[in-house]
């Protein structure tokens, strides 16, 4: 139908509103997320002395990402800009739960823990409940939010839903996968 529309010499149509600044604001996470993963990746290395250690840690990026896009197309909903801070936020938690467990690794073997894998499983099973209890008490706090119909619940639903996909695949990669 924008075809059939017929405009002066000079004119020009935009798209504006809604969805000029969602555009916008999409330019900008696509340069600050991976801006903020290479400051991440940085930090890290700094923290372990070791690069192998913080690739591991930032493995769990791409599972949080996983479970946050499975869990969007599961509930019929957009990658929006609260989609995009809830993947965020998300990134944050998942990289936590990894450098509690690879932290406890090396503590274990700075105790004299030189068998890997008894250092992974005692690792593993002494971090399991916090690492647990990170995702489940964001889950749970998320929930109302994913659940919501009232008023700004356009802005909830993704968020909520982003963070809580994400932190089941992340947790799942943190105490299955990591070890």
């Amino acid at each position: 139908k924008i075809k059939s529309v017929k405009l002066e010499q000079g004119s020009h149509l935009t798209w504006a509103g809604q969805f000029e600044n969602q555009e916008r604001a999409m330019h900008k996470f696509a340069i600050l997320v991976p801006l903020s993963i290479v400051i991440i990746f940085i930090l890290l290395t700094m923290t372990f002395g070791t690069v192998k250690h913080a690739l591991v840690v930032l493995l769990n990026v791409p599972f949080a990402l996983i479970g946050g896009v499975i869990a969007l197309y599961l509930r019929h909903l957009y990658l929006s800009v609260p989609a995009a801070i809830g993947f965020i936020a998300l990134f944050g938690v998942a990289v936590l739960n990894g450098i509690v467990l690879i932290s406890t690794f090396n503590q274990l073997k700075k105790d004299g823990m030189d068998d890997v894998l008894q250092r992974v499983w005692e690792g593993t099973k002494i971090r399991l409940r916090p690492v647990l209890m990170t995702a489940t008490v964001a889950s749970l706090g998320f929930l109302p939010m994913a659940l919501s119909s009232g008023a700004g619940a356009e802005v909830q639903r993704p968020l909520a839903t982003v963070v809580i996909g994400g932190l089941i695949t992340a947790t799942f990669l943190t105490l299955i996968v990591l070890p």
